[in-house]
């Protein structure tokens, strides 16, 4: 008894120093779980309750208490809510009016209302230094920086507002750590909601914080964003109850637990979130679990073989369908091209290597809810457009993708293409994919892999590639069989040392990202298969919609599900392609054959074996 009257006061004395910064306040207690505080009339508690349980990682709830109940003997023994914050704002109708270091004038008020204790950021620091993270903040003895963001939260009665965050700038070989350390601590907001470029959460300067401190960078680093609690305050701004208290930001409740004694989580190494960067412009980084990691990387180990011997192994790059996914997967907006003419002695000239993967694609990305469009040569569009309505028809897609051709009528032709009025900062698409697509290539024509120039029958989709490299926000991905195909100039200096006529074929535009695959099709495949891996992955799932959102429901994923490749589908896929007179890329056979392979027992093998890793 002795022991925690002792213990008790330490924390009395110690919350009750109000005028101590808080980098001091901090190396007191340091190691000890901090909350938020919100203090609402009785009438609202239900609805921010609500508010808090719907939108759990800014706002994790550890204490309500009873109406008028001064005390929270689950968090801190001997507390008294109107004394224990070093600082508190007072706000009457939504207006912060003053702020004070007492409650205690406001005792018969708070008779009728209801404290909110909430998860506070600061809890997960110590585990960001067991994990060798240099925490900045506290480095340079400021609070920690916060910004409103553009992320609204989801709403629940009269309680409406914009998500904050709390900022610590990383260095960028300890992201893994970062994200690893409080991910298992939802307690304390868990992991990052966002890395990467402020304005991706509306964020426009990170010198001008909303609350705290500016906390300077250091070189390496990348800003890292978790769900703050200071979401409370613009909460309680937006109900405008008559009366309402909160903490002053930086000034939180200190509990007698220690940090590490509110992971409620225990991560499997299977679960430990991976951190990717996906942009450069602008800077962007996505995270998704080892497991769902493994699952991609044994997706594009099985697309890369090559049965055809055309030693296209020696174009791989791993991770490039991850990226690429992970990119897709945030996007909103994806533009679609294929079309590879090689049969130019044969009307038509288009190969059966491309659209099926093209299809497959898209198929996922709108269950996904992306808008998506499929731009080709303007010689081929009314046939394109025939295709895709059969392959609505035949259920090989659910919904028609429309389907657009791109011809340059002068040097902004492409920029107006993919953006608003031709403004760079308003891009109509946030992702482009070439599949099987001619490439032009260093001298500015076309060729097939024989070397034959093929520039008649393509229309100038490369300029797309090139204006979007220019513009911030336009991500890009290849995916092609040979490197004579748009976007593989990213491994244009393999093409030209191991494919046969590399040095003439060798495409000369590079994308963001190059997916080799034995064919082309089986890249498009392994792109819908490695973003239903994603979005069933609840690390990347929470990450995408920066913490918020509900929880995946059986509909979504029976939907997904659905718009997966099947051997039956692809092989409808292919009798529409023959309909229209679609050839064998190899051979020019018109039939059941792609590449040279034929559907069985080739192509439908890919499928089953793809179907079995992505729902294992």
């Amino acid at each position: 008894m002795g022991l925690l009257k002792c213990a008790t006061n330490f924390r009395c004395r110690a919350v009750r120093l109000k005028g101590l910064k808080y980098s001091t306040r901090a190396k007191m207690k340091q190691g000890y779980q901090q909350a938020n505080v919100v203090i609402l009339h009785k009438d609202l508690a239900d609805d921010f309750e609500a508010f808090c349980r719907a939108n759990s990682s800014p706002l994790p709830l550890l204490y309500r208490s009873k109406c008028g109940e001064w005390s929270c003997g689950p968090l801190a023994t001997g507390s008294d809510i109107r004394e224990d914050c070093p600082e508190y704002c007072v706000f009457e109708n939504g207006v912060l009016m003053k702020k004070v270091a007492s409650l205690s004038s406001y005792t018969p008020q708070l008779q009728d209302m209801v404290t909110f204790y909430l998860g506070c950021s600061f809890g997960f620091e110590s585990a960001l230094k067991a994990a060798g993270v240099p925490v900045r903040n506290v480095e340079q003895g400021k609070n920690v920086s916060m910004y409103k963001t553009s992320v609204a939260c989801i709403r629940a009665g009269q309680f409406h507002c914009p998500m904050v965050v709390s900022m610590r700038p990383v260095p960028e070989d300890k992201l893994d750590n970062a994200a690893q350390s409080t991910h298992g601590i939802p307690l304390a907001h868990g992991g990052p909601v966002h890395i990467g470029d402020p304005k991706l959460l509306g964020i426009q300067d990170l010198s001008q914080p909303d609350y705290g401190d500016p906390v300077k960078q250091c070189p390496g680093d990348v800003p890292v964003f978790w769900a703050c609690g200071v979401t409370g305050v613009e909460a309680v701004q937006s109900c405008k109850s008559a009366l309402a208290f909160t903490h002053s930001p930086g000034c939180m409740f200190i509990t007698d637990q220690k940090a590490e004694t509110i992971s409620s989580l225990t991560l499997e190494p299977a679960q430990c979130p991976l951190s990717f960067c996906i942009s450069q412009n602008p800077q962007h980084y996505s995270i998704a679990s080892k497991r769902a990691v493994q699952q991609i990387r044994a997706i594009e180990e099985l697309v890369v073989e090559d049965p055809g011997s055309r030693g296209i192994r020696a174009l791989f790059l791993q991770d490039e369908l991850l990226k690429a996914c992970l990119s897709l997967s945030h996007s909103s907006s994806v533009l679609i091209t294929t079309g590879f003419p090689t049969h130019y002695m044969h009307n038509p000239p288009e190969e059966t290597d491309g659209p099926p993967g093209a299809i497959a694609m898209a198929a996922m990305l709108q269950a996904l809810r992306k808008e998506v469009v499929i731009v080709t040569d303007g010689r081929a569009l009314e046939m394109n457009q025939h295709i895709m309505r059969d392959a609505v028809e035949k259920g090989v897609i659910k919904t028609a993708v429309p389907v657009i051709s791109f011809q340059s009528n002068g040097p902004d032709s492409a920029l107006h293409f993919l953006c608003h009025d031709g403004d760079p900062t308003k891009p109509r698409f946030d992702h482009l994919v070439a599949i099987e697509r001619s490439g032009r290539a260093t001298d500015g024509n076309y060729y097939n892999m024989r070397g034959v120039n093929i520039k008649h029958l393509v229309d100038p989709i490369d300029d797309l590639f090139t204006t979007a490299s220019t513009i911030a926000g336009i991500t890009t991905t290849g995916v092609g069989d040979g490197g004579n195909e748009l976007g593989m100039g990213k491994v244009k200096a393999a093409v030209k040392a191991y494919m046969p006529n590399g040095n003439l074929i060798a495409c000369d535009v590079a994308a963001d990202f190059a997916i080799t695959a034995g064919v082309s099709n089986w890249g498009g495949y392994a792109v819908a298969c490695a973003l239903y891996v994603l979005n069933l992955c609840p690390i990347h799932w929470r990450y995408l919609h920066s913490g918020l959102g509900l929880s995946l429901t059986p509909d979504q994923q029976s939907l997904w599900m659905a718009c997966l490749p099947t051997v039956a589908k692809e092989e409808e896929m292919l009798h529409i392609l023959v309909k229209y007179g679609v050839r064998s890329g190899k051979t020019a056979n018109l039939g059941l054959e792609v590449d040279g392979l034929t559907f069985h027992p080739y192509h439908s093998d890919i499928i089953q074996r793809l179907r079995n890793l992505t729902l294992a």
